[in-house]
Parts: structure tokens; sequence; C-alpha cells
């Protein structure tokens, strides 16, 4: 009587180690599917490693930006989603930080949202790692790039990434405060550390030997396009 209990028992346990394993198999295989998913619409531009810069950048881009700034009035400036990818692809990749390399590029303008795709490696591994920013201007003119998701295949690891960023941020080389004209350092305070910052760069006259100040007044995205409403800056 005591055996038939003891072989009962040690089938019970055993099916109860069966049924624990082959869910611990299949949790790790979803996960596993979870982070090498790729996302719909994801295929990147070969990289053009031609030493060359982009001529969306200089025969676009740059002659409507030096324009308008001669103009001293209002103007839009449109950006294609095709247009910068060509000026993205031609870039240095890949890139590198903190023994992560990110990779294959490529960016989705949504209504209201600017999408980064890439591939982003680490310890052997590669994963499609997406992110989210969706670009604000506050009631004072203040410009935020606020990065809204940030995803590794398909599981969103957004409030990680937001420590993790504000980490990196926290720990950057000491330096001194920021310049006015220091647009790439604001601009990396603000995806990293959510700081707005007054939008205005300087542009390079063409008939003039002096610089030309303009202001991002209003930004619009839309599906493949973004414009930017630029206005003459004082100062």
């Amino acid at each position: 009587m005591i055996s038939r209990k003891k072989t009962k028992s040690r089938k019970r346990y055993w099916l109860l180690f069966c049924l624990a394993a082959a869910l611990l198999i299949s949790v790790l295989l979803l996960c596993r599917f979870l982070l090498l998913y790729r996302p719909a619409g994801y295929a990147p531009p070969m990289i053009v490693d031609d030493r060359q810069v982009s001529p969306y950048l200089t025969h676009e881009i740059l002659p409507r930006l030096y324009n308008g700034a001669q103009r001293q009035e209002p103007f839009d400036l449109v950006i294609t989603q095709k247009g910068i990818n060509d000026v993205v692809v031609r870039s240095k990749w890949p890139r590198r930080a903190d023994g992560i390399s990110f990779s294959a590029p490529e960016v989705f303008f949504l209504p209201g949202k600017v999408v980064l795709m890439g591939i982003a490696a680490a310890s052997g591994i590669e994963f499609i790692a997406t992110v989210v920013i969706e670009p604000r201007l506050d009631e004072q003119g203040l410009l935020n790039l606020s990065v809204a998701k940030v995803k590794v295949g398909a599981v969103n690891i957004t409030p990680a990434a937001r420590v993790i960023a504000k980490r990196m941020y926290a720990q950057r080389p000491a330096e001194t405060n920021i310049k006015a004209e220091d647009l790439p350092a604001k601009i990396t305070a603000s995806l990293l550390n959510s700081e707005p910052f007054e939008p205005v760069f300087s542009i390079k006259g063409i008939l003039e030997n002096e610089d030309k100040k303009l202001r991002l007044k209003q930004i619009t995205i839309v599906k493949e396009g973004l414009t930017l409403r630029l206005a003459p800056a004082s100062g």
C-alpha cells in the first residue's frame, strides 16, 4: 500500500516537472521569438560608403535653407522620408556605444512621429531596435525630442531604456555649460535626458559674409514627410 502511494507520488512529481519544463521552454521560445521579431516594413537601404555627401542634402536641403535665410521671412522646409534616408545611409556605420553597435538604419515619418529602426548587436546577438520620437514645441517655443517608445524586436523596453539613457547622460564626460550654438549637444540632452531647448541655429549667408539665424516655429510630420516652419531669429 505504501509502495503504491510512493509510486503515485513520484508519477505526480514527474508530471509536474515535465509540465514546468514544457512551460519554461515555451516561455523561452516565446521570448526568443519576440526579441528576434522583425517589424513589418523594415527594409533598410544599402549603406553607401563612397565618402560622398548625399546629393539630397547638398542639392535640396541646404540650398533651400540658404535661400530662405537670405529672404529673411518665414518659409517651409519640406523633407521627404526617401531623402532623409539617403542622407542617413551615407553617414558612418555602424555606430558603437557601451558595447552595443547600431547599423542598417532606416527612418520612417509617421503622423506626429519620427521612427528610427536598425540592427542592434551585443554579445554576438543581433536584434531589430525601434526608437519612436515625438518632437514637440511648447508654449515658450522650446523643442523637446521626446522619446515615446523603445522596442527590441516586439518587446517594449521604454522604461528601462529611459533609465539607461539618463545614466548615460549623467556619466558623460565633464564639460562646461552647453553653448547656445552647440546644437548637437542640445539634441543629445533632449533625447537622453528630456531637456527642451531653444531651436535656433545659424546659416552662413551665400551672398553676405555673415551668419543668419533661423528659428523653428512649427513642425508637422505626416506619412513619409516632414515640414519645418522656419523664421528669422534675432540675436
